[in-house]
């Protein structure tokens, strides 16, 4: 077994979620209306949320299984996570950022991962920035690195796009999806926004109300829209419906 196999359904609120699918070497792209479900359901792979029952599993490990009560923890679980507005601490240079949490003997050994994880990502040079001296695009290479430096076996990327300026977003929209090809871990990409799923060129998943109503290549889906927020995204430019 390979890539990550996603098999979950629980209750966010009053939101009952259910879904199943799996990711490989392509990104898998979930996009659905306001309040769908989209990042509670990141949440669950995370392991942030727990679901009531289902079947989580990264390559051969079992991350989570309801019925033989296996719930591995967050910090273990070796997912790498991009939340949308990138969560740096200010305070913090940004070697320091992606430093954080990165299980090393001594200072000096998690200082040098995390240039490694910045030269990953082309900005070794801004390693002593705050983030206040960043721009959106750096900003966002920066917690992409933090993410990586923790060596993942597969990415969360929630609404990576959506705090970008519009003159920049497609400029680190293809730098993103190119490294994401050239990675070939198990991605998950939430968005709102056409354009993010064309550049990522991986399957969709479509969640309303907390299900999956469909699923398939861009190009099957605007061939065939299944609902009408499938039938708007798909003859959208840019968004389809606001962000949550």
């Amino acid at each position: 077994m390979s890539g990550l196999q996603v098999d979950l359904r629980g209750v966010v609120g009053a939101l009952p979620i259910e879904a199943a699918f799996s990711a490989g070497e392509t990104p898998l792209v979930i996009v659905g209306p306001n309040g769908a479900g989209k990042t509670s359901l990141l949440m669950m792979i995370l392991g942030a949320l727990r679901p009531t029952a289902g079947r989580l599993v990264l390559g051969d490990s079992v991350l989570f299984d309801a019925q033989a009560r296996v719930d591995v923890p967050v910090e273990t679980r070796r997912i790498g996570f991009l939340p949308q507005r990138y969560a740096l601490f200010p305070h913090l240079d940004a070697a320091a950022n992606v430093a954080y949490g990165i299980a090393a003997a001594s200072r000096a050994e998690r200082r040098r991962l995390a240039i490694d994880a910045l030269e990953q990502l082309d900005v070794a040079p801004l390693a002593t920035r705050r983030p206040a001296g960043l721009s959106g695009g750096e900003a966002q290479r920066v917690a992409l690195a933090r993410a990586l430096a923790r060596r993942p076996r597969a990415l969360l990327l929630d609404e990576p796009f959506a705090a970008l300026d519009a003159s920049v977003r497609g400029e680190v929209r293809r730098f993103l999806a190119a490294r994401l090809r050239a990675w070939r871990l198990p991605t998950i990409v939430v968005t709102h926004d056409r354009a993010d799923a064309e550049a990522l060129d991986g399957e969709l998943v479509v969640l309303e109300h907390g299900a999956i109503v469909q699923r398939g290549a861009l190009e099957q889906l605007t061939a065939a829209p299944g609902t009408d927020f499938v039938a708007r995204f798909v003859a959208s430019g840019g968004p389809a419906a606001p962000v949550r």
